[in-house]
């Protein structure tokens, strides 16, 4: 049994984190400072969810991002059989969302957390690596930062991201949120999995100018991201403004829009994209696998900033 109630809480004047250290260093809420005290950006995690990362407002993706297509893990020549833990069809999301995570650190305003894989029994990799992430957050801005070291003897290949769930509206029907994601490729996916290179942007993947996210069902792995142009969403109601800027190293955007009443959604800063092994393997472009040899490491960025 996690310990679903262990929460830490970081706050300054315009952000409110709650930080799950035994559920995979995920966050149970993300909230932002209202005229009338604090208001959900971050879909809310309710106590009996939070034993599950994938049921929180955000979690952790590490070693990997997102799909391994049949569980099945190919690097040099070689191919290893993961669990498959979406309905036994694919590995999905990494592993160290599945397991506690020591604090390194923790004060009002910052923590950094820390998943050993070779501490623990039934890390779904072959190899051993320590995830590190930090949280912090300052007046208007709150950073997460991810670090991936590899601590095994060979090299191996890898990845990480985050998936954040947002609230499609602060403040009733009206205030419908506006999107901006400045990404001018995308993967044409089957059943979530890409079968070769981007491809350009379909109408209803096109969020290169702010628009409502519209009504129909999105799950899709976005690429060629413009780093030097903030991801914004607007809720016009609300008069509420939130960009996020992330680190080049996270090449793709994973844009999921649930519909039948679903009154969140998710965009998610990930380094690599859907099935990124397969991908890298037969030399796709855009893969955003990247191999990282004994002792070495990956650090990576990305902030959420209340503007308005």
């Amino acid at each position: 049994m996690v310990a679903a109630n262990n929460v830490l809480v970081l706050g300054s004047e315009r952000w409110r984190i709650g930080v799950l250290p035994d559920v995979g260093a995920s966050l149970a809420f993300g909230q932002i400072a209202d005229d009338d005290g604090w208001v959900d950006l971050l879909r809310p995690t309710p106590i009996e969810a939070r034993a599950q990362s994938m049921d929180c407002s955000s979690y952790v993706l590490a070693p990997w991002s997102n799909r391994v297509r049949d569980g099945l893990l190919r690097f040099e020549g070689r191919t290893w059989q993961l669990r498959k833990n979406e309905a036994q069809i694919n590995a999905i999301h990494g592993t160290a969302m599945e397991f506690s995570w020591r604090v390194a650190s923790y004060d009002s305003s910052q923590c950094t957390l820390e998943f050993d894989s070779a501490s623990v029994v039934g890390a779904n990799f072959p190899w051993t690596f320590l995830a590190t992430v930090r949280y912090a957050v300052a007046r208007g801005t709150f950073r997460i930062t991810t670090t991936l070291l590899n601590t095994s003897s060979e090299a191996f290949p890898g990845g990480f991201g985050h998936h954040p769930y947002f609230q499609r509206t602060l403040g009733g029907a009206s205030d419908e949120v506006r999107v901006q994601i400045p990404a001018s490729a995308a993967f044409k996916l089957h059943n979530c999995l890409p079968d070769g290179p981007p491809v350009a942007l379909e109408p209803r993947l096109d969020f290169r100018d702010m628009r409502p996210l519209g009504t129909e069902f999105i799950d899709d792995n976005l690429t060629s991201r413009d780093a030097s142009v903030p991801i914004r969403l607007l809720y016009p109601r609300s008069r509420r403004e939130i960009h996020m800027v992330a680190d080049p190293l996270f090449s793709s955007v994973i844009l999921y829009v649930p519909q039948n009443g679903a009154g969140f959604f998710a965009v998610e800063p990930v380094t690599n994209a859907n099935d990124g092994f397969s991908l890298y393997e037969r030399g796709v472009p855009n893969s955003g696998v990247f191999v990282l040899e004994s002792g070495e490491e990956r650090t990576a960025t990305f902030t959420l900033e209340v503007v308005a």
